[in-house]
Parts: C-alpha cells; sequence; structure tokens
C-alpha cells in the first residue's frame, strides 16, 4: 500500500506522460506523436499508486511568470477568476489551488514551480540540481532545469519529493546524490534553525508582500528560530545572468522551431526568443562565469545559517488584461522573479509556502532556499508555517470525494 494509492495527480505540459502529446504550451507541438513512455517523475508517482489525469497547462515554452497561453487560453487563479495564476507550471498551480488535485508536477527554470505556487497559495518545492531525475522533460533550459512538486501542503509535498526523488541511470545529474530523507509529522518548534536575511533583498517587495513575510518571520522566531543577517552582493548581475543563460539555451533547444515557425508562436514568445538570439557566445560564457561568483556568494551566506528566507515573489497574482491577450511589463516581471530566479543558477534547493494574504484576498507566499540536499529542512521549515498561519478557501474550490 502507497499513501498515493487512487490519488489523482497532474504533470505540467513540458514533462513527458504516455499517452499524451508534449505541447510544452505551443501550437507548433500541437500535433506531435504522443510519448510511448512516462518521464522518469511521472513513472514513479504512478508505480507509487498515483493516477495520473492528464497534462496541465503552461505558459508558452516556459518563459514568462503569469501564466498566459494565447494558444490554449490562460488558466486562471483559483482565488479570483479574474487574475493570473503566475507562470510557468500555472496549471499545476491551478488544479492543486482549486483542489482538483492534492499534487502536480512542475518544472522550474526561473521560478515556475515556486511563482504560481506562492501566487495560488500552495507550496511549490524546487529541489537540488539533479536531485529529481530531468529524463523525459522538455531539454527547453538544461542547465537550470528542475523538476518538483505542487501541493496543497508541506506534507503532501514532501511525499511526492520522496517518491520523485533519487538516482536514475538515464540521468547522470541524478547519480550521486544522499538518501532522501522527509519528516513524519510537523515540528512543534524550530529551535536550533538558523535562518538567514538579507534585508535589503527581502524588503525590495511591494510593501504588503513584505510586510506580511516579516509577520511570519517573526512567528517563526518565536517557535524557537534563531534569525540572523547575512549579505548577498551581486544580485543585479545574477539577473542578468539569469536571463542571458535561460534564453539562449531556450532558443537553442528550439532553434529548428524558432528558424523555420517562428510566427507559430504567440506574440510574447516571438519577442522573447527573438531578443534570445541575439546574445552571444562570449555573453553565455561570461553569463556562465557570474554564475560560479554568485553562487560562491550563496555559499558564503548559507555557511553562516541553515536557509536563506525572501517572498517567494516581489507582488501577489497579476490581473489579466480586459482583452485575455499578451501584455508586456518587464517592471512587474522583475519584481514578480525578484527571489525565484537565483537558486535556479547556483543549484541550491528553495520551497514557496504560503505566509497570508493582500488585502483583496489574494495569496502572498513566502521563500527558504537551504544549502545542497537540505529539502527536509526547508519542508520542516514550510510545514511549521502552517501551523500558526491562517488558509483561506479559493473561491474556486472543488473539495475532493471522500
Amino acid at each position: 500500500m502507497s499513501v498515493f494509492d487512487g490519488v489523482p495527480v497532474a504533470a505540467k505540459d513540458e514533462i513527458d506522460q504516455a499517452g499524451y502529446p508534449t505541447t510544452i504550451g505551443t501550437k507548433i507541438l500541437r500535433n506531435a506523436p504522443p510519448a510511448a513512455r512516462d518521464c522518469t517523475a511521472v513513472a514513479r508517482m504512478r508505480a507509487a499508486g498515483a493516477v495520473m489525469v492528464g497534462k496541465a497547462n503552461m505558459h508558452e515554452i516556459g518563459i514568462g511568470v503569469t501564466g498566459f497561453n494565447q494558444h490554449y487560453g490562460s488558466a486562471r487563479n483559483p482565488y479570483n477568476d479574474l487574475y493570473h495564476t503566475g507562470g510557468s507550471s500555472a496549471g499545476p498551480a491551478c488544479v492543486v489551488g482549486a483542489g482538483l488535485v492534492p499534487v502536480s508536477i512542475g518544472a522550474d527554470g526561473g521560478g515556475s514551480i515556486r511563482l504560481p505556487a506562492s501566487l495560488c497559495g500552495v507550496v511549490g518545492v524546487k529541489p537540488t540540481y539533479g536531485r529529481i531525475s530531468e529524463r523525459g522533460a522538455a531539454p527547453l533550459c538544461w542547465s537550470l532545469a528542475y523538476l518538483g512538486p505542487l501541493a496543497s501542503c508541506a506534507r503532501d509535498a514532501a511525499l511526492a519529493y520522496e517518491v520523485m526523488a533519487g538516482a536514475d541511470a538515464e540521468d547522470p545529474n541524478s547519480l550521486g546524490h544522499p538518501a532522501v530523507e522527509i519528516d513524519s509529522s510537523a515540528p512543534r518548534s524550530l529551535k536550533g534553525v538558523t535562518l538567514g536575511v538579507y534585508w535589503p533583498w527581502f524588503r525590495h517587495a511591494q510593501p504588503e508582500v513584505a510586510a506580511t513575510c516579516e509577520q511570519l518571520l517573526e512567528q517563526i522566531r518565536a517557535a524557537g528560530a534563531v534569525i540572523v543577517e547575512v549579505e548577498i552582493p551581486d544580485l543585479d548581475l545574477a539577473r542578468i545572468a539569469q536571463l542571458i543563460i535561460i534564453t539562449s539555451e531556450m532558443s537553442t533547444g528550439l532553434w529548428p522551431h524558432v528558424r523555420d515557425r517562428l510566427g507559430d508562436f504567440g506574440v510574447e514568445t516571438q519577442l522573447n526568443l527573438t531578443l534570445a538570439s541575439q546574445a552571444s557566445a562570449v555573453e553565455y560564457i561570461h553569463a556562465q562565469r557570474l554564475r560560479t561568483r554568485i553562487t560562491a556568494h550563496f555559499e558564503r551566506a548559507l555557511a553562516t545559517c541553515d536557509a536563506i528566507i525572501t517572498p517567494a515573489s516581489g507582488n501577489t497574482a497579476m490581473r489579466i488584461h480586459p482583452s485575455g491577450g499578451a501584455v508586456s511589463d518587464i517592471g512587474r516581471t522583475l519584481e514578480t522573479m525578484r527571489f525565484a530566479f537565483v537558486s535556479n543558477l547556483t543549484g541550491h534547493p528553495a520551497i514557496s509556502f504560503p505566509a497570508g494574504y493582500d488585502a483583496t484576498g489574494l495569496p502572498i507566499g513566502m521563500q527558504a532556499i537551504g544549502k545542497g540536499w537540505s529539502e527536509q529542512l526547508l519542508l520542516r521549515v514550510a510545514a511549521y508555517a502552517e501551523t500558526v498561519i491562517e488558509r483561506r478557501k479559493p473561491q474556486r474550490y472543488y473539495a475532493p470525494l471522500g
């Protein structure tokens, strides 16, 4: 028997599920042949008894933070239909937030699990690089890519992570990791846990977001955690490096389609891929060198604490434009991604978990970034947070049967 026997689970349309095409949210791959095999993460969930209910929609090729999809329509935020879910794992966050499934499988190249988890009021885990096999995932941004669970609570996220993680002979990056461990129950305190905060970064968010996360941090301190100040230089350079790497790898991985069928992508994606094509090999190499430098900054900060705490996003969910079309808002995009992208660069595990709500009732998320292979501790912090914050039912919620 498994806790996942008969449990419905959805998968982002970026990863293979036998019998379904993997469209990565594009029109170009709409008629692709169905996958012959499950990706490793799906196969492991299925082997644990989960009922895979199908593919969940996504922001086209994952290159956006709203969840907008010109071809298949945008997933709607379960807390308010007029707002986006966040992206790019838009569908996986939507179906978990709305109660249709307790767990879904997402993919994260720059916050794509944690951002929609934050904006839809659920838990999202981006594990240590290579911790969950990428075999069967679309090779969109291979050096920044992670699969992981979105779940209704930290316990469900931990159980799904435990099933999906582990060595896979078909993915060399998954080999050589330590054994997977999770807690059996939520902790009563966080005594002995040291959390780092870089206050200029933490507070670089919408005031209501920063204040809500700071309030939760004080409750975590009251539970016995020690809060220390850390410093993380070069965060603006890190943002530029991540942008160059992810767009360069995406345009390379999709090059036959970019070269021959650029006009079949959505307008927003066309713009991003066209800009990406202007990056040179020299810029890509310099970005990778910066990546090494940023990783060292985080290693130094994490030498003084167990995890670094930030908001998960600099804002709450964005309103869907009345036209239903794509909207380019660079400032809002940077604000949304401000805290999420950097752990994709460094390889450290990170988790988004509910912290509260804004004045309109939209969810606010908090993030913890840990040392390599510290998912157990990150899930412990998220599980404790659930014991001290209010969880509100979304406007659209479909209670599970039974």
